[in-house]
């Protein structure tokens, strides 16, 4: 069987996968549709296994890692799914106050990489909180396939509110100075635009290659906004530019990167759409900018 680089694939391939990952199309058809590209002693099985997200071995940092401490609290959404199950990370030893960080899952659930992206986050020396939506329905359920189908069954403004009374709930934190940002990724991404919509207080929001608002939305933000975009992801970027236009009409303060070459999901490490330079540039403006925004 042939060895299968990411280099060797066409873009379709990767298109492909990013209708699969948001129910385009379904595991049938995808894997019909990826036969076309088995070719030259590549199979369909071994290019599903490439392209599926691999967890275990991409981890930056760990759940024991001493550095930080995470745990597992619930907190109420009254307006949303009720009881919500989430991943609660600070740096070790805390000395003062830290700005909290809302971390943003994408479209299946509190699964690994987005708990690693948590600690990372508590890493950088912030609170964060990584909340699960899935948590009315039984939680994530160990698998990307089962996440998603999972979280279609939930209304996605009913999710909107989870992540505002997480907001809510890092806000009273005792080690949280009362400031606090979202970064979501996809699902998220759009999560994170909403949240600057719905809350005037809101210090931060950082979309990754998220839906944009409605420009009556527009209006309302007051966070500044940093926002991420892969160029090769042709289905989110065709909202770019009528948000961009909204945000200059309504002098909305914001700053936004398209990363030349990079798909939809280039932050996400456990995936081959992941772009090492340009994840790595993203988060360290991302980090930058909480930095700057919430201390």
């Amino acid at each position: 069987m042939s060895q299968i680089n990411k280099e060797d694939l066409k873009q379709e391939v990767f298109d492909l996968y990013d209708d699969y990952a948001h129910n385009r199309i379904d595991r049938r058809d995808f894997m019909q549709k990826l036969s076309t590209y088995a070719v030259g002693g590549i199979t369909v099985a071994s290019l599903m296994g490439f392209l599926m997200p691999d967890y275990q071995g991409a981890i930056q940092v760990k759940e024991d890692d001493p550095r930080i401490t995470s745990e597992y609290i619930t907190y109420s959404s009254a307006k949303g799914g009720g009881s919500i199950k989430a991943l609660l990370s600070k740096p070790a030893n805390v000395k003062g106050k830290l700005g909290g960080i809302v971390v943003v899952h994408e479209n299946r659930g509190l699964n690994p990489h987005i708990a690693d992206v948590a600690r990372r986050a508590a890493l950088a020396g912030f609170v964060s909180i990584a909340p699960d939506a899935l948590s009315p329905l039984g939680g994530y359920p160990g698998n990307d396939d089962d996440g998603r189908a999972l979280q279609s069954k939930r209304d996605r403004n009913e999710m909107l509110e989870d992540f505002i009374a997480a907001n809510d709930y890092l806000k009273t934190q005792k080690d949280c100075n009362g400031k606090v940002g979202v970064v979501g990724f996809c699902f998220g991404g759009w999560i994170a635009n909403m949240m600057a919509v719905r809350l005037p207080d809101l210090s931060a929001s950082v979309p990754f290659y998220g839906g944009q608002p409605t420009g009556d939305d527009v209006a309302k933000i007051k966070a500044p906004l940093l926002l991420h975009y892969g160029e090769l992801d042709k289905g989110v970027n065709a909202g770019w530019p009528a948000y961009e236009a909204a945000l200059k009409e309504n002098h909305k303060e914001y700053t936004a990167y398209v990363y030349p070459n990079a798909n939809h999901g280039f932050h996400n490490d456990t995936t081959p759409r992941y772009d090492k330079a340009a994840a790595e540039l993203a988060w360290k403006r991302t980090i930058d900018f909480f930095k700057a925004k919430l201390a």
